[in-house]
């Protein structure tokens, strides 16, 4: 009955992606803040354990600055940065707490950053207009997927310039998966776009080093293009390119004339990878079709 009403009543679906999408974008909050700990406490015991086995090295692991308790996507529970209370269930409404609260932690009053509601909102607004774009359809519901994961890579790389590959690789392969069947474009063109958007960001990269003795880029942003054109097919990868490097000119000039950010600090290219991406799976034939049509 619900599913049934889900496809014919199209308000009535985006309405439910929309509060879905803000309480996805309240775990895409957690996920965000806690994914690059996780894999840096991974990394370093790594390579402690690894200097022990090979050097025979005694690395003394500082345990003050490791959890006593699991630290994972689930557990511990969320607890105001200030003064540490734990966040009850009232106050972690998406959105609502964050009004309801005034912005301010209910034991400490110290603020809490719009972030928080700025991603549920973006998630839900996301999800909403992909619901709206391929109605209820394998493609509207792979197409929410994807953009809560761009909307978790471009804010993971703009904090720590490093975009994950726990979450890059199984996009990319679920892109592949399903163009197996049309989802979004056919097999050989999904193939191709991931072979291709590696290796034109991998080629521009080689070629600037070579160039310039500097690195321009991640390897993340690689396989992004490539997750992107698993998706996408080649055919919007130049689209892509475009798009990313007009979003990045515009949004870094502003960060500098804002004086957000330091003309010597590197500023990632994921997150605009990301915007252009998502412009492109919604509008890009659209976009495609009036240059083709402007151009004869």
């Amino acid at each position: 009955m619900l599913i049934e009403l889900l496809k014919q009543d199209l308000i009535f679906f985006i309405s439910t992606i929309f509060v879905l999408g803000l309480l996805v974008g309240s775990f895409l909050n957690v996920v965000i803040y806690r994914l690059p700990v996780i894999f840096k406490r991974e990394w370093r015991k790594d390579c402690c354990n690894y200097l022990e086995e090979n050097y025979n090295a005694k690395i003394q692991l500082d345990v003050s600055k490791e959890p006593e308790e699991p630290f994972n996507l689930v557990k511990p529970d969320s607890t105001c940065p200030s003064c540490g209370h734990q966040i009850r269930a009232w106050e972690n409404i998406p959105v609502i707490s964050y009004i309801f609260l005034k912005a301010k932690c209910s034991n400490c009053n110290a603020p809490i950053s719009f972030r928080y509601p700025f991603i549920e909102l973006l998630s839900a607004s996301l999800a909403a207009l992909c619901a709206w774009h391929f109605g209820f359809s394998l493609a509207g519901f792979s197409a929410i997927l994807l953009s809560w994961a761009l909307i978790s890579l471009a804010m993971i790389d703009y904090d720590t310039q490093y975009l994950p590959d726990q979450i890059v690789l199984p996009f990319l392969w679920l892109g592949l998966i399903l163009n197996l069947n049309n989802t979004f474009t056919d097999i050989e063109s999904a193939i191709i776009g991931a072979a291709a958007g590696y290796l034109s960001l991998w080629s521009v990269y080689h070629l600037f080093k070579l160039l310039t003795k500097k690195e321009g880029m991640g390897f993340g942003d690689f396989k992004l293009l490539a997750l992107l054109g698993a998706w996408m097919g080649w055919q919007y990868l130049p689209l892509i390119i475009i798009l990313s490097s007009l979003v990045g000119s515009i949004i870094g000039i502003s960060l500098i004339l804002l004086k957000k950010h330091q003309r010597e600090i590197p500023i990632p290219f994921g997150p605009y990878l990301a915007i252009a991406g998502w412009i492109a799976l919604i509008w890009g034939n659209e976009i495609n079709q009036s240059y083709l049509n402007w151009i004869n």
